[in-house]
C-alpha cells in the first residue's frame, strides 16, 4: 500500500481505521475484515432499534431544562437505561445484598442518564427500581455520606459537574488503591472494578494512538462524557508513580494482541 493511500485510510472514519487494522495487523482479507467489523458492531451496539437484555427506554428531563415549569413545557430526552447488568449485578447481590445492588444500580442509572443528555429525578429512579421515593432518599443520604456524586435533577440544580462513580473509582485506583480496597470502600464488585480499569486503559491507549474523544466513545464503547472524565483524571494524576503503573498495565493490555499475532504468523 502506498504511503499516501495508507495516510488517507487512517484519516477516515473509526470503522475504516478498525477495518484497516484487521487487514494490516491480523492479515485478514478485506471481505473477512468487513465481516468482523459488522459482527463487532452488532455485538457492541446491537441492531438498530434493539436493546440489550436488561435495558429499557425512559423519557427524562433533558439536562439544562428549566426548573419550576410544567412537564408539558419541559424539554425531554429519551434515554436507554441498563436496569439489569446481568452477571455483574448478580455478583453485587451475592456480595452486598439487595440494598447494595439497588444503590449500585441507582448510580449506574444516574450516570447513563447524564451521558445521554438527561437528568433523572428521585421519583424516576423509584419507579424504575420499584421502590418508594422515601427509600431512594435514604439511599441518596447514605451514598452522599460516603462521598458519592449523584447527578440527579434536583441535586444538579445550581452546581457544577462532578465525577461519575466510575471516574471516582479510576481516580482512587490511579492513586494506588488495590482492587480489594476499592471493593471495601466503594461496594462495587471486583469484576466490575476490573472492567472499569480495563475500559479506562483502553481509552488511554486509543487516546495515545491519536483517536479523538468521539471516536474513542464509539470504539470502546462508552459515552463521550465518560471518555473526557477518564482523560481528565489521567492528566490530574500524571506523576512518575502513576506513569510506571500505567506503563505496566498498558503492556499487559497489549499481550493478548501480540499473542494473536504470533498465532496468525
Amino acid at each position: 500500500m502506498k504511503v499516501e493511500e495508507k495516510a488517507r485510510m487512517q484519516a477516515k472514519t473509526p470503522e475504516q481505521r478498525f477495518k484497516h487494522t484487521l487487514e494490516e495487523e491480523f492479515a485478514l482479507s478485506p471481505k473477512m475484515a468487513g465481516l468482523v467489523l459488522e459482527e463487532a458492531q452488532g455485538q457492541l451496539f446491537g441492531k438498530p432499534g434493539h436493546m440489550k437484555p436488561g435495558q429499557m427506554r425512559v423519557i427524562l428531563a433533558a439536562r439544562g431544562a428549566r426548573h419550576g415549569q410544567g412537564l408539558s413545557k419541559t424539554a425531554m430526552q429519551e434515554v436507554v437505561w441498563t436496569v439489569d447488568a446481568g452477571e455483574a449485578d448478580r455478583e453485587t447481590l451475592a456480595k452486598h445484598g439487595s440494598v447494595g445492588l439497588r444503590r449500585q444500580r441507582l448510580q449506574r442509572l444516574l450516570d447513563e442518564a447524564l451521558e445521554q443528555g438527561a437528568m433523572a429525578t428521585q421519583e424516576d429512579l423509584a419507579q424504575v427500581l420499584q421502590v418508594t421515593t422515601r427509600t431512594i432518599k435514604r439511599d441518596f443520604a447514605s451514598l452522599h455520606a460516603q462521598g458519592a456524586w449523584l447527578p440527579s435533577r434536583g441535586y444538579l440544580k445550581g452546581i457544577g459537574r462532578g465525577q461519575s462513580h466510575k471516574a471516582q473509582i479510576i481516580s482512587r485506583w490511579l492513586k494506588g488503591e488495590s482492587y480489594d480496597q476499592l471493593e471495601r470502600h466503594t461496594r462495587h464488585t471486583g469484576s466490575s472494578i476490573r472492567r472499569y480499569v480495563q475500559t479506562f486503559l483502553r481509552v488511554l491507549q486509543l487516546h495515545r494512538q491519536g483517536f479523538e474523544s468521539a471516536q474513542i466513545a464509539m470504539l470502546v464503547p462508552i459515552g463521550q462524557p465518560l471518555v473526557q472524565e477518564y482523560l481528565t483524571i489521567w492528566r490530574e494524576n500524571d506523576n512518575p508513580a502513576t506513569r510506571e503503573r500505567l506503563a505496566d498495565q498498558l503492556q499487559r493490555l497489549q499481550r493478548p494482541v501480540q499473542a494473536v499475532k504470533r498465532g496468525a504468523a
